[in-house]
């Protein structure tokens, strides 16, 4: 099944991903400080979100609309006092067709999931402003993450398909990865 599948084949890339922002997360000290984490959130998202609506319909995800997107992202940085500038340049992963916006889809919704880990490193070093991205759904994120993975699993039927959404998915990673620049992690 590929929702087994891309969590194995994409783990390397998560966890490079994971390992930046957590040490980007470890060196917040202020506002101001959350509020440029954001806006490399914010840069990739905004972007990855263009690249992908246009084969994202709502016959696919009718529940689109209703997702956690870019725009939760600059409400945040705003609520931070900050504003949504001197973003961080972005390249996107090729998506020109369903299953690659849906490997890509996989990784952005993915962060949700850890969103609630995140609300809680920050709430120790004092930050409690700018959370609604991170606070995913509230109570229904396992609810919606199923929901997409459901979708996603559906619309892969073959092997190959499923190997274009996980080099998609992959490539996200590496891209959003790319976002933090290089960063010294043990």
């Amino acid at each position: 099944m590929l929702s087994t599948n891309i969590k194995e084949v994409t783990k390397p890339g998560h966890q490079a991903l994971e390992k930046k922002v957590i040490f980007k997360l470890k060196a917040i000290r202020s506002h101001a400080d959350y509020a440029e984490l954001l806006k490399h959130f914010y840069a990739f998202f905004n972007a990855v979100e263009i690249a992908i609506a246009p084969y994202l319909t709502t016959q696919l995800l009718p529940d689109h609309a209703e997702r956690r997107n870019a725009e939760y992202l600059k409400q945040d940085i705003e609520a931070l006092g900050a504003e949504v500038n001197d973003l961080p340049v972005v390249t996107v992963p090729e998506i020109t067709n369903t299953l690659q916006a849906l490997g890509a889809m996989y990784v952005m919704e993915g962060s949700i999931m850890g969103g609630p880990i995140i609300v809680q490193m920050l709430a120790k070093y004092g930050v409690s402003t700018g959370v609604s991205f991170f606070s995913g759904y509230g109570e229904a994120t396992g609810m919606m993450w199923a929901k997409f993975v459901a979708i996603m699993n559906e619309a892969a039927q073959t092997e190959e398909e499923e190997a274009i959404v996980m080099a998609a998915a992959n490539q996200t990673f590496d891209l959003f990865s790319g976002v933090f620049g290089e960063v010294a992690v043990a």
